[in-house]
């Protein structure tokens, strides 16, 4: 789970209980996806998870709200950076400042100590005036470096260095986005950013967004579908297939769904199965009965009609001397009811001859 796309590991906090959330992944289509669970008490004590909140959708809403926020926010976050850069080395100036002038006070108390003493006195003489010399050496490192460090500070906070900090604005959404930035990297930037988020659902979803230095934000999510709900068929899909049925089988509506650039739940192009599933499952009523109900005869009953076989039915059917209709993918029909001028065996006639329609 720690190298997980999980934007919020270790971030959220249950507005149920208080307590912090964990992680889980389950995969859907290859990718893993996100739930953040409150279960402390169930590892505990065997109670229910308190809340289970699906991960996908949060971290979508905290992915838009950075990449929203951040351009008046990076460039607070960036003063408050300079500002701060500036106060450290405003105090370690003042620091380094103190060591020279502590090096110079004793430079002079050398000094004076090395003035006062009897020239007389050449073992002393020379022992004050070795001491003298050795604080000048030490003045003079102190000040070096004093210098040293002040140039130091003052390119580290050069124009260059400011404008790159006045840059993150931009540069931190061109990131975010940016499909080889890895998730990682992203959890770190949401880290630097955000202390916590609370969750509550309750029929809509609830964030409470903390950012760093203490500012708050609020958001409201509607529930997510479950995994099911995902893949339910659109209802103007179930519609168009219904209303098809009408007037044709299975595999010809699965070709007009995708010459219109419909796709099923899944996001995927209409198959014959596929649609017929559909039909079943939302008890569409098929083109058989359809077609029974609108009075059509099946080749039985058209036989008996005519006083004919099956067969010749067939043939007339098949050279439009009947007006048939296809009802499934393996083209049985059922025929139109012949009226008041049915066909007759013609002796000596050829059916081309004899079509209809």
């Amino acid at each position: 789970a720690r190298e997980g796309p999980a934007l919020l590991q270790g971030l959220v906090v249950c507005g149920m209980c208080g307590a912090r959330m964990t992680l889980r992944y389950h995969l859907r289509r290859g990718r893993q996806i996100p739930d953040y669970l409150c279960q402390g008490e169930r590892i505990r004590n065997a109670q229910p998870v308190c809340q289970q909140v699906p991960g996908a959708a949060i971290d979508r809403a905290i992915s838009e709200l950075l990449v929203a926020a951040m351009t008046p926010l990076t460039l607070d976050i960036a003063l408050a950076v300079q500002a701060e850069l500036q106060g450290r080395i405003d105090e370690a100036d003042r620091l380094r400042h103190k060591k020279v002038e502590h090096a110079r006070y004793e430079t002079d108390l050398a000094r004076r100590r090395y003035l006062h003493v009897d020239p007389a006195n050449r073992l002393v003489a020379d022992s004050l005036e070795a001491d003298w010399n050795e604080k000048l050496r030490a003045l003079s490192d102190a000040q070096a470096e004093y210098e040293r460090q002040r140039e130091n500070d003052r390119l580290s906070l050069s124009d260059e260095h400011r404008a790159r900090i006045g840059a993150l604005a931009t540069d931190f959404p061109r990131l975010w986005q940016d499909p080889n930035t890895p998730d990682r990297e992203r959890k770190r930037m949401v880290r630097l950013l955000i202390e916590d988020v609370t969750l509550i659902k309750q029929g809509a979803i609830t964030l409470h967004v903390r950012f760093k230095g203490g500012a708050t934000q609020t958001l409201s999510l509607p529930q997510p579908l479950r995994a099911w709900e995902l893949r339910t068929t659109s209802p103007e899909v179930v519609a168009e297939i219904d209303r098809l049925l009408d007037c044709h089988v299975e595999a010809q509506i699965a070709t007009i769904l995708n010459e219109h650039g419909l796709q099923s739940g899944e996001g995927k192009p209409f198959h014959s199965l596929m649609v017929k599933r559909i039909r079943r499952a939302y008890r569409l009523k098929p083109r058989y009965d359809r077609l029974r109900e609108a009075g059509m005869l099946t080749v039985a009953e058209m036989a008996t009609l005519l006083g004919t076989t099956t067969e010749t039915v067939k043939k007339w059917g098949h050279y439009g001397l009947l007006q048939r209709h296809a009802y499934n993918n393996k083209h049985a029909c059922l025929y139109e009811h012949p009226g008041d001028n049915p066909p007759a065996k013609s002796q000596g006639e050829k059916l081309l001859q004899r079509r209809r329609f």
